[in-house]
């Protein structure tokens, strides 16, 4: 599962730069992000005359022939397993492939009513990059604009990250993100051998305040360290 992110990039210019798009498509109120949940906005990447485009969506796919937005709390991710048989995700699948860029995210351990979050990053504080689907959704009928919509792609955890959690988000490589992002008609097979869990190497973590556990609860200091009587790692 993958339920909250982070993108803590101040620097806009150098955020675009990383990301391989003009600054100018980043949100104009672009600001870092600490506890960032799902249904709010973020951006994802796509692919558009061999280009990197950004685009700004709301967390959580809506399919197009959906009548309302209830169900995007249930499709914040994909389970790769079955992202290209579901029907909220197997359009998406085979042409509307994206990159959800992030620094960050976080993964609970513990018992219910007493969890505490660990956030998972890279070792060199880089973007990682998520597998993704989008879907532009009708909210009032065709004649007004759609509204985007992503969803994250999950696998088995790996070792690393298991000890936490029994899934996690899809990590692309260079390569991978290449090969996601082809808008060639989807090979099936190839596209769902890139949906595997990460190197154990490719991430590392740290416990971080409770404080994460409220939505709306925002700010750097969500990040610092807590010292734990029984640390998971």
């Amino acid at each position: 599962m993958c339920g909250r992110i982070t993108m803590t990039y101040r620097d806009k210019l150098a955020l675009a730069e990383e990301l391989g798009v003009p600054p100018g498509q980043l949100p104009e109120d672009y600001k870092p992000r600490y506890n960032l949940a799902p249904t709010q906005l973020h951006f994802f990447v796509t692919l558009e005359r061999e280009d990197r485009v950004l685009y700004t969506a709301r967390w959580g796919l809506i399919p197009s022939w959906s009548k309302d937005n209830k169900m995007a709390y249930r499709t914040i991710n994909a389970r790769a397993e079955t992202a290209d048989t579901s029907p909220a995700f197997r359009a998406a699948f085979k042409r509307r492939r994206c990159l959800v860029p992030a620094d960050g995210f976080y993964e609970w351990h513990g018992k219910k009513g007493d969890r505490q979050p660990y956030w998972f990053h890279r070792p060199d504080g880089k973007l990682i990059y998520f597998a993704g689907l989008f879907e532009p959704w009708f909210p009032e009928g065709k004649d007004k604009p759609p509204e985007l919509t992503f969803t994250i792609v999950t696998t088995d955890a790996n070792n690393y990250l298991g000890r936490i959690h029994n899934r996690m988000p899809v990590v692309l490589d260079q390569q991978a993100q290449e090969a996601w992002l082809f808008p060639g008609e989807a090979n099936v097979p190839d596209l769902k051998a890139l949906l595997k869990p990460a190197p154990d190497d490719a991430l590392v973590a740290r416990p971080v305040s409770k404080e994460v556990n409220n939505a709306r609860n925002e700010g750097e200091e969500l990040l610092d360290e807590v010292v734990l009587d029984k640390p998971a790692y």
